[in-house]
Order: C-alpha cells, then sequence, then structure tokens
C-alpha cells in the first residue's frame, strides 16, 4: 500500500480506483507552498491538476515520490526536468478535455463572431443594441488552425460543418495527413496574412512563448480575430491590445492568459475582447474522463508496469507482444548485475526471434532500471535509467535478430565477460533463465539464487547440496549443464532464502569449485 497525495478537487471515480487499488488516498485541498512541502513528503505518488505548482523543492521534500500524476493535458506547473533527474515519472491525461476543449474553441469563436456575451451584458442592462452588436458569419471564412494535433483536429473538423475554408500551420503534420483533413498547409506569415479567423492549439514551450506577438500581428490581414484556448503566454498580450487597439485586429477570444488566475488586464477594457477563465477543460465529462485517466496510469506506475501516458520516460510505447516481457526484462537486469558483481562498461542487449520485430526500447529501460537497482541506493525507473547510465559510464546497445535457434523469443544480456538470457515458456508465458555465462539451461528466476561453476567430474553437485543442507537452505530449483569445452560444468540453483557468508566461505574451499557467484534478484 502506496500513499497517494491528491491536492485538487478529483473525480470520485478516480479516487475510487486508486482507492481500489489497495493505496491510501488523502485530499488535501488548497494547500500552500510550505503546506505542500510537509504534505508530499511519505508520499509515493502526487495527484495535481493545474494550480498546485510541483516545484523542485517539492520534487527534493517528495523523497519517496515515485509518481506525479496531472489530471489534464499542460504540465506547465510541473517542473518534469527536476523530476525526470531524480526518477520521478510524470504522468497526464492527454486524452481527457480534447472534446471539450475543442466544443469550447467553437463557442468562443462563435461568441466572438456574433458577440454574444457584449449582447447580452448590455441587454440585461437594459440596453437594446442591435445594430452595435452586429457580427459576421463563419461560413465562408477562412479559418487558420496553428497546431494541427488532437485540438486543432477535431476543431477543424467542426469548422468545416460550418463551411468554412481551412488552413493550418503545423510542421510535424504531413500535406498528405492535411490533405485528408480538408486543410491546406502554409507557413505562419502567410496563414496571418489571408486568415479571418485564427486558432491556437500548441503546447506551451520555449520555442512558442510569445509566439503570436507584435512582428506577427503587424503582418495580419486587417480584421483578423484570434482565439486561444491552449496556453497563456503563446499570445504577447501587450501587443495583441495594441493590435486590437489599431484596428489591425477586430478583436479576440482568450480562455488563457500569462498569469492565472487573473482579474485585470487591459484586454477585458476592449469591447471586442470576449474572455472565459480557463473553461477549456471544465465540463463533467472531461474531469470524469481526466481523474479516471490519471488514476489509471498512477496505478501503473506504483506497481512498476508500462505507463502509456508517461511524459519524461524515452520508450513511450509498449505492444500487446511486448509488454509481457517487461517484469523478465527488470529480473534479467538485477541478476545480470549480481553476475558481473557490479556494473559492466559495456552492455549488449540482445532481442532474438518474434520479439525483435516490434519496438523493443522500453525492455531495454526495464533491463537498465533492474541492473541500477542492485548497485545504487538512488531512486531507479524508466525515467532517469539511461540518465544514471550515461553518468556512470555504461555504454548500452541494443541489437535484434528475427531468428532464434531454440527459443520463440529470447531476452540476451552480455558483456566482456559474462551472459544471461531469459524467455517466456509456455501457454502461461512463465519466466526461465535459459542461458548463463554461454551454458544452456532453464530455471525459473528466483530472488535467492546460486551460480557455481565446479570441475566436471563426480561429487561435485554432493559437495554444494550437502553445505546448502547442513545450513538447513532448501534448493527449490536447479539446473546443471557442461560448458562447451567439456572440462567444466555449471550449476544454477534457486533457494528459499539467501545464502549466508559461511556457507560461501565453505563452498569457495572445497575442493572442484571454482566460481561461486550469489545472486539475488
Amino acid at each position: 500500500m502506496a500513499r497517494i497525495l491528491v491536492t485538487e478537487q478529483l473525480a470520485e471515480r478516480g479516487l475510487a480506483a486508486m482507492r481500489a487499488g489497495g493505496h491510501d488516498v488523502e485530499v488535501q485541498v488548497g494547500l500552500n507552498p510550505e503546506q505542500l512541502l510537509d504534505a508530499v513528503a511519505g508520499a509515493a505518488a502526487l495527484v495535481v491538476r493545474s494550480a498546485t505548482a510541483v516545484t523542485a523543492a517539492v520534487l527534493e521534500a517528495g523523497t519517496q515520490l515515485v509518481v506525479v500524476g496531472r489530471a489534464g493535458i499542460g504540465l506547465d506547473n510541473v517542473d518534469v526536468a527536476t523530476a525526470t533527474r531524480r526518477g520521478v515519472m510524470v504522468v497526464n491525461a492527454p486524452q481527457s478535455n480534447v472534446l471539450s476543449a475543442a466544443e469550447h474553441t467553437m463557442a468562443l469563436l462563435l461568441a466572438q463572431a456574433r458577440n454574444v456575451p457584449q449582447a447580452h451584458a448590455a441587454l440585461t442592462a437594459g440596453k437594446w443594441e442591435r445594430s452595435r452588436w452586429e457580427g459576421v458569419e463563419l461560413h465562408g471564412k477562412t479559418l487558420g488552425v496553428i497546431g494541427l494535433g488532437r485540438v486543432g483536429a477535431l476543431v477543424a473538423q467542426r469548422a468545416h460543418a460550418f463551411g468554412m475554408r481551412l488552413v493550418a500551420y503545423d510542421p510535424y503534420v504531413s500535406p498528405d495527413r492535411a490533405r485528408q483533413m480538408g486543410v491546406e498547409l502554409t507557413g505562419l506569415e502567410e496563414l496571418v496574412a489571408q486568415a479571418d479567423f485564427v486558432t491556437i492549439h500548441l503546447p506551451k514551450t520555449p520555442e512558442t512563448l510569445g509566439l503570436i506577438g507584435r512582428d506577427l500581428l503587424a503582418q495580419a490581414r486587417p480584421g483578423l480575430r484570434i482565439v486561444n484556448t491552449a496556453r497563456g503566454g503563446i499570445v504577447d498580450e501587450a501587443a495583441l491590445e495594441e493590435a486590437i487597439a489599431s484596428g489591425r485586429v477586430a478583436g479576440a477570444a482568450l480562455d488563457v492568459f500569462n498569469a492565472e488566475p487573473t482579474t485585470a488586464s487591459p484586454l477585458f477594457e476592449l469591447p471586442s475582447v470576449v474572455v472565459t477563465p480557463h473553461l477549456g477543460a471544465s465540463t463533467a465529462e472531461a474531469q470524469d474522463k481526466a481523474g479516471v485517466t490519471i488514476a489509471e496510469q498512477v496505478l501503473l506506475a506504483l506497481a512498476g508496469e508500462f505507463v502509456p501516458y508517461a511524459v519524461n520516460v524515452s520508450a513511450t510505447e509498449a505492444s500487446e507482444t511486448v509488454r509481457p516481457f517487461l517484469p523478465l526484462a527488470e529480473r534479467l537486469g538485477r541478476i545480470f548485475g549480481s553476475l558481473v558483481g557490479g556494473l559492466p562498461t559495456k552492455l549488449d542487449v540482445e532481442y532474438e526471434g518474434a520479439l525483435a520485430e516490434y519496438d523493443t526500447s522500453i525492455l531495454t529501460l526495464a533491463v537498465l532500471k533492474g541492473l541500477f537497482a542492485t548497485g545504487t541506493a538512488e531512486p531507479v525507473s524508466y525515467v532517469n535509467a539511461p540518465q544514471l547510465a550515461r553518468e556512470r559510464g555504461l555504454e548500452y546497445r541494443e541489437s535484434k535478430s528475427s531468428t532464434s535457434r531454440d527459443w520463440v523469443n529470447l531476452i540476451m544480456l552480455r558483456s566482456a565477460e559474462h551472459s544471461l538470457a531469459g524467455t517466456l515458456h509456455g501457454m502461461r508465458g512463465e519466466p526461465r533463465i535459459v542461458v548463463v555465462d554461454d551454458h544452456v539451461t532453464e530455471v525459473p528466476p528466483a530472488r535467492h539464487m546460486l551460480v557455481v561453476r565446479n570441475d566436471d567430474r563426480p561429487g561435485r553437485i554432493a559437495v554444494v547440496s550437502t553445505a546448502l543442507g547442513d545450513a538447513g537452505i532448501n534448493i527449490a530449483d536447479m539446473d546443471v549443464g557442461r560448458s562447451p569445452g567439456g572440462a567444466t560444468a555449471l550449476m544454477v540453483i534457486a533457494t528459499d532464502q539467501a545464502v549466508p557468508e559461511h556457507v560461501l566461505e565453505r563452498l569457495n574451499g572445497a575442493p572442484g569449485i571454482l566460481d561461486l557467484r550469489r545472486i539475488e534478484g
């Protein structure tokens, strides 16, 4: 059971799912920064929305944190770089609010075109102002979509239904894909020069910060109207105010702002500006989906399993074929660390058989995770395993072969002096160690194991089994094989408990015992 700290309102279904997973879910809403530092101590998971700032100080105070979950898409409030350095996984719910965000974009687009909130305010104030609030139609107008991701694509689809012409700027979308969507790709300057309306659907990054600024707005088609439901800061608010005041931009509809929450801005004084307080994801359906999705991701992270929406893991996919091999890959890494007796300088990770036809990068991360877990007090995860490899000077590489001589699938680890391989066996997919130092064997991986190299002559098995029996240690599994040259043999033994030091000393001094490795995997 782990402690999960939730610092903002989360859908009840999400809270219930985490509790059903056997965890202690503690909800503390409205914490100030100092209170958060105290509350996060001892928590394995921290679940937030957009108001909680997960700073470097918070991550340092959360010494037991495994995962930070953002119940939504944006990660402006999470220090992802520090989380990565500390081995803390960061997950979000990227598909939870896409429909709500797209619909809110259309709502603001219509409100801006038809002056809905202004006319409402005037009428409720006792003013009948039909001529003042005359609007424009969407039909036949050009909509420029900046960013054709999930939300941008949904907005484009809905704008088509209004009879709008679509142009878009997105360097990561191919022309073929754009044509399938009925969208013409163009450059950013060309887009603002020909669009009647522009809608923004980009993440907030150093590259997009201030993207819609003075220089770009100076090239805009007169009468342009801008809608932003993405992130504050992408639009330079001072530049936008100047452009509207000068008449080059006819108006704007904004759901997000440089600083949030905000209740005062020069933009609020302009009659052609429509604003909402970051309502893009504020629907009952989106909040429910975000809560359930983030609960699923947090539970997977706490269980050490593959997490589809981890944003700071270098491998983001695991097919149905690859996923069952994750526990085996991590266990092989742990066992290999004990077999080597430390960290090798170079590690080859080989995949053979049908497995080699898939993206196996997540399996390599699992191997590294297991390998470093045996030799460092630092938290090790899929997140920081590559960084630890760089810091410790470990060179590792993947290789693949679609053919395997003896097994349908095989994961092989090799260093200069040692080798270890495993596979999943039978219909149940049970893990097996099938190669140790180029000796063929078949033993289920166990927490406590011995690898014994000995002269290939009678009585050596009895020497080992007698020493273990005298110490009251039960042998759970055992396999013996000759070396390829035939002069030596290898025993791979799984025991029910750790073999104490005095037994190792006895065996190391026994005749015919050439090498002995205790493995704690």
